[in-house]
């Protein structure tokens, strides 16, 4: 493979941390994964958007972009890395989550952040539909999860969809997750894989057969 920093995005529950970790050692890669559980607003957040919002989101893009400096302070070409996150994305859940002003200040804090961030080479975006994203999100039983709102996500699915569709500043491959489970099943693994491999400059879709498990 010729990508050195390879990129997993997609909204919750949409399988980013295990297709990283698959990745991160079929390619023997470095492995950097978003540690979401360490927010202290994230709880209170799924309780109670509006007021804990900004709390949240300034968490996390400082927090990311802490990480990615610390990451790429590092040679970077010494090994191939893979990430679970898209430092950029951080801004499809700030427009989702905070009001006009809180958003003006947010965006000035990201202006300042963002072009000191590397690029991927690649970026894989997940899709699922709403129905299975829900599931999978039940499945892994995270606590700060139990009260998730179907709506939000919905919202938020729309709005990381609208995002990739102008997203131009890597090579992107879009694979539609919903009926595979490349987790359990090898072939689908593969098929994925391989797409990953072959993917080329520009927007390509990958749309996987129907999982073959029995």
């Amino acid at each position: 493979m010729d990508y050195r920093y390879i990129v997993v995005e997609g909204p919750i529950g949409v399988g980013k941390t295990s297709l990283s970790n698959i990745l991160s050692e079929r390619l023997s890669a470095r492995r950097v994964l978003e540690v979401v559980e360490e927010n202290p607003f994230l709880s209170n957040f799924y309780t109670d958007r509006q007021k804990f919002g900004f709390q949240t989101q300034i968490f996390f893009l400082l927090s990311r972009f802490r990480q990615q400096q610390e990451l790429f302070q590092q040679d970077l070409f010494r090994s191939v890395t893979v990430s679970d996150y898209l430092f950029a994305k951080d801004r499809i859940f700030a427009h989702l989550n905070l009001d006009a002003h809180e958003l003006a200040l947010y965006e000035r804090v990201f202006e300042a952040l963002g072009p000191r961030v590397t690029k991927p080479d690649v970026v894989v975006y997940l899709q699922a539909r709403l129905d299975v994203l829900l599931q999978r999100i039940k499945k892994r039983g995270r606590e700060f999860e139990r009260k998730f709102d179907s709506t939000y996500l919905e919202g938020l699915v729309h709005a990381y969809n609208n995002f990739f569709f102008h997203y131009t500043e890597t090579p992107l491959l879009v694979v539609d997750t919903s009926d595979i489970d490349f987790v359990n099943n090898e072939a689908d693994r593969e098929d994925l894989l391989a797409a990953i491999r072959k993917a080329k400059p520009g927007t390509q879709h990958y749309l996987p057969k129907a999982s073959r498990r029995p």
